[in-house]
């Protein structure tokens, strides 16, 4: 194996031009979107990795995603800045900071960049964090009578995400609802009565995460969070899984919710562990899969339909989503389902030599959408920010932890490579890991094989291991 290059990431190379070219171009704007950035508990600018192109600032769920994503393995120190940049001291209580429905995803997104490096520091931060957010949302945002969190889909932020009824005044953001609609608002909390499925898988495993935070600092779980985590799991049973269209529901609320297919959602039931091997069958058999990838709900609404269009948060591949769907198809055995999502992508970054935010579902063009309040001619029509971070970091993912198979645990580095087909080998070369640098080299063999360090071993390091590791693994 040859040495990392000189530039501050992994060099990566495959028997795959196409895969080499969208890695560099993923990577490329990652590394164009991390500028110096001083908010929430950073004292000082420190370089972060800002939303895209078009932002000059992290936003909370984008950190979170991007760090998880393999931005915290990647720059461990532009992880931390990242994460910190997005929390707040409210009275000497640190707690996750943004909008208020998706602002819990930040323990994910903690929680990973402990995976990637071990920073026991940080996580006693992280988790008085995780215990001040979820103590604050769930005496704001949690409803008792169904068992679920209120609060809009994860990305959700537009109306173009949402029923014609939460379509308020021609306004594009979500939060007016409550502005035009004081009669129907919840009695706590910001006062928006949906209830999201993405949203209340996050919070589910959001409980999950704080527990094995306390584990992981030799402290006693919360009970409190295992009860939570328990009754959620529960009541995502009960109310969003529908056993006759064999799915989940997108939407729960007192008008009938709404019955469309919620792409990061069924996502994260199927990576969280939500969805039994049945129902996981089920959901891959049934959702939708456009020409350009998984969409992020369908199908749009009709007041969008009507216009010969699709929303911008319904009918549109947010390829972001792309990265969950295709390691949720890896974990529940669903190989196909993967190499073809991941295609798909490889195509798309190629094709506009960019990550851009959104894409049209049919056509795989660079589009914005329809959604009120747009700046086009119609006063719908929006634009597709371009250089995504979370876009970028979504194709890091599938290439981490889907075609290399890197599995992260507290106390250890799992490997399980997936070669898609017609690809024969691939290879990375300084990638960080704690206080190791990794060299792997995957490649098709007849027999399945593993030598570290040029010895027989089994596929897997030790969270403490140290220096240059040369892995080269052979698969079937």
């Amino acid at each position: 194996m040859t040495q990392a290059g000189p530039l501050n990431y992994p060099q990566l190379h495959s028997s795959s031009p196409a895969i080499n070219r969208a890695y560099r171009i993923a990577i490329g704007d990652l590394a164009g979107n991390i500028h110096p950035f001083q908010d929430g508990l950073l004292t000082a600018p420190s370089p972060v990795i800002l939303a895209g192109l078009d932002y000059d600032t992290p936003w909370t769920r984008d950190a979170a995603i991007n760090v998880w994503n393999g931005v915290g393995l990647l720059w461990p120190e532009v992880g931390r800045s990242t994460l910190l940049a997005v929390l707040e001291n409210v009275e000497g209580k640190v707690r996750i900071a943004g909008q208020y429905w998706d602002a819990i995803i930040w323990v994910l997104g903690a929680w990973a960049y402990y995976r990637y490096t071990g920073d026991q520091e940080f996580l006693a931060l992280a988790y008085q964090a995780a215990q001040n957010s979820l103590e604050r949302f769930e005496s704001e945002e949690f409803d008792p009578g169904l068992g679920l969190f209120r609060g809009p889909a994860v990305y959700g932020d537009g109306v173009a995400a949402y029923p014609d009824r939460y379509s308020p005044g021609g306004t594009s953001s979500i939060l007016d609802w409550v502005r035009f609609n004081p009669q129907r608002k919840a009695q706590s909390g910001y006062g928006i009565p949906m209830h999201s499925l993405s949203t209340n898988c996050v919070y589910y495993q959001a409980c999950q995460t704080a527990g094995w935070m306390a584990q992981s600092l030799g402290l006693p779980p919360n009970p409190a969070h295992q009860q939570r985590a328990a009754a959620l799991r529960q009541a995502i049973q009960t109310h969003f899984w529908d056993p006759e269209r064999g799915q989940f529901r997108y939407l729960v609320d007192a008008q009938g919710g709404c019955d469309h297919q919620e792409g990061l959602g069924n996502s994260f039931a199927l990576l969280f562990g939500l969805a039994d091997d049945q129902q996981a069958q089920s959901i891959f058999l049934h959702q939708v899969i456009t020409p350009a990838g998984i969409p992020c709900v369908w199908p749009t609404y009709e007041r969008y339909h009507r216009m010969g269009g699709f929303g911008r948060h319904s009918g549109t591949a947010w390829p972001f989503i792309s990265g969950f769907w295709g390691e949720a198809a890896l974990l529940h055995q669903r190989p196909e389902i993967f190499e073809h999502e991941f295609q798909i992508f490889t195509g798309l970054i190629n094709r506009h030599a960019q990550c851009a935010e959104i894409y049209h579902p049919l056509t795989g063009e660079i589009y914005g959408g329809l959604q009120e309040s747009g700046k086009g001619s119609s006063g719908y029509e929006w634009e597709s920010c371009a250089r995504q971070s979370w876009t970028a970091s979504a194709y890091l993912r599938m290439l981490l932890f889907g075609v290399l198979g890197l599995d992260l645990h507290s106390a250890e580095l799992r490997i399980h490579p997936h070669l898609p087909a017609g690809l024969d080998q691939i290879e990375i070369q300084g990638l960080p890991y704690r206080a190791c640098r990794l060299n792997m080299l995957v490649t098709r063999s007849p027999s399945a094989s593993c030598r570290i360090n040029q010895r027989p071993a089994p596929p897997q390091l030790p969270a403490n291991a140290t220096g240059i590791i040369n892995i080269e693994i052979g698969v079937g």
